[in-house]
């Protein structure tokens, strides 16, 4: 092997070096810096057992922005739904009101993924994410495929989605009591029903009920 060829076979090896613990800090910095941010716990449980980086879907590049700190049992269940245990995620009563945007779209996307509960609904009545936050947690949900191929529509055709606020436009008798949703009446912050494009989910009076979509208006 000639000089020139050493040369460049070193130099070339050099180079990977330098990649490879350039792309060792990186990720030792972000974690550095999410143990800091989170005082070393779970962002999503507060647990201290087995932490390790998660960067929230479809984000790909690891950084601050883009990832949380989560320990073994939420890593495992979030990259496992066949493992999704709901009592554990009862600890989002708490997270979803984290002041960082990655924890906000991971308890988002637990929470409706956990509406069938029934605890998860209101607490995401309660949830305010940004425009921009909420844009990320639906485009990498798990009801994002869903949402795609069931449409719901209110009394005009106009299309409902999740969040919306609409106005009752006859009175509806609630199954299995006495109350009577007035029309008129407000719902915000509905909610779809994904597997019927003619129901969706609101709260009136406080109570948690069923609407079909051809007795409301988008306000």
């Amino acid at each position: 092997m000639g000089n020139s060829a050493r040369r460049f076979l070193i130099s070339f090896t050099l180079s990977n070096i330098t990649l490879t613990l350039h792309f060792f800090n990186t990720k030792t910095m972000i974690q550095e810096k999410l143990q800091e941010r989170s005082n070393n716990q779970c962002e999503l449980c507060s647990s201290t057992n087995n932490l390790s980086v998660y960067t929230v879907p479809p984000r790909d590049s690891e950084s601050e922005e883009n990832s949380i700190l989560i320990c073994e049992t939420c890593n495992t269940q979030l990259n496992d739904e066949s493992k999704v245990e709901p009592n554990h995620w009862r600890c989002l009563n708490d997270s979803m009101w984290s002041e960082v945007a990655a924890v906000k779209v991971v308890a988002w996307r637990m929470l409706n993924q956990l509406r069938g509960e029934g605890w998860p609904a209101d607490l995401i009545d309660m949830m305010y994410l940004e425009d921009e936050t909420l844009a990320w947690a639906k485009e990498g949900s798990a009801t994002e495929d869903e949402e795609e191929k069931i449409i719901h529509k209110d009394s005009n055709g106009v299309v409902l989605e999740s969040g919306d606020t609409v106005v009752l436009i006859k009175d509806l008798p609630v199954k299995g009591s006495s109350m009577v949703a007035k029309r008129g009446t407000a719902v915000r912050r509905i909610s779809l029903d994904h597997e019927n494009a003619n129901h969706i989910e609101g709260k009136v009076d406080g109570q948690q009920i069923v609407i079909l979509t051809q007795f409301v208006k988008k306000s």
